[in-house]
């Protein structure tokens, strides 16, 4: 590997963007097949990059403050000595561009926003365009062009630990906590679970260690759904989701994982994202969406998820 042709791919956070990038990922390494491949990401992504078999390394970053020169000085001279022929930035971001300064000379070939790299990609004003449809436009600049969405049958971590029923429905209620207008009232979800338990399903709520007590609610109302809140890994989020009959959530980023492991999904918007922008990717989403939430139906959200959820006796 000594004389490969070194690559490095930046991609940062945030959850639901990374795993959209995996497809972007996996397209870069199917173009340089012989090439190392090295992944600047941050510690929450590491096992799902390990996961993927995309790299053969995997850096961490810790993301310094300008004022940390120790930490900007080793970050530097990580940078520098992969000796990188060429950086796919698919963070895209006011950081990942600064990198592109503090790598010092000689640059690499440069595939990002920055200005002054060699392949730089600048949206167009005047459309409105999916993450994932960036990255394709941003990596036609390189010359590549087959990206599919992303691949995740990497996936499949023991979950029997679980002891998950034949039968569920994922529910994915919780959402970043500053962003509240991002979550459909957690009552809702609470009958959302009872009405899933007469169609012969078991409802399985996932979330974090943080939201415990808010999912408790659902759990009070629907005594027969399976809380598996701050328990589960990313992968095997992403591994339950292959075979979950159908996955109901707010637009966070476990969705980002579900959909692309093959699991129909509806998933509720707000005004506060626009899924013409970071909508989940797969076979099968369904998008609902109203200015506010509190506006979205019980009845609204069955109707979606009735053609998708076959009775079960």
């Amino acid at each position: 590997m000594a004389n490969s042709e070194q690559i490095l791919i930046i991609k940062l956070s945030a959850l639901g963007d990374f795993v959209l990038s995996l497809g972007a990922c996996q397209a870069i390494r199917k173009h340089h097949r012989d090439a190392r491949i090295t992944l600047l990401t941050t510690k929450p992504y590491q096992p799902l990059a390990k996961a993927s078999g995309l790299f053969d390394e995997i850096l961490l970053d810790s993301r310094p403050r300008i004022w940390q020169l120790p930490s900007l000085v080793a970050l530097r001279a990580q940078l520098r000595s992969g000796r990188f022929d060429r950086v796919y930035d698919l963070q895209r971001s006011d950081r990942s561009g600064f990198y592109f300064r503090l790598i010092g000379q000689p640059k690499p070939e440069w595939v990002g926003k920055v200005a002054g790299c060699s392949h730089r990609y600048l949206q167009p004003g005047d459309q409105v365009l999916h993450i994932s449809t960036r990255e394709a436009q941003q990596l036609a600049l390189a010359g590549i062009t087959d990206i599919a969405p992303a691949d995740l049958t990497f996936a499949n971590e023991d979950v029997t630990g679980f002891a998950v029923p034949d039968g569920y429905v994922l529910l994915v209620p919780g959402g970043a906590p500053h962003r509240p207008a991002k979550r459909w009232p957690m009552e809702r979800y609470a009958e959302l679970a009872a009405w899933i338990v007469t169609r012969g399903y078991t409802p399985v709520l996932l979330g974090t260690a943080a939201e415990q007590e808010s999912l408790e609610l659902i759990s009070a109302v629907c005594p027969s759904a399976l809380n598996l809140c701050g328990r589960t890994s990313l992968l095997q989020i992403a591994t339950l989701a292959k075979s979950a009959a159908l996955t109901v959530g707010n637009d966070t980023g476990p969705m980002h994982l579900i959909a692309p492991a093959g699991c129909p999904l509806v998933s509720l918007f707000s005004h506060e994202s626009d899924p013409a922008k970071v909508s989940p990717r797969g076979a099968e989403v369904t998008i609902l969406r109203r200015p506010t939430l509190e506006d979205l139906t019980l009845t609204e959200v069955t109707d979606a998820c009735e053609p998708l959820l076959p009775l079960r006796r």
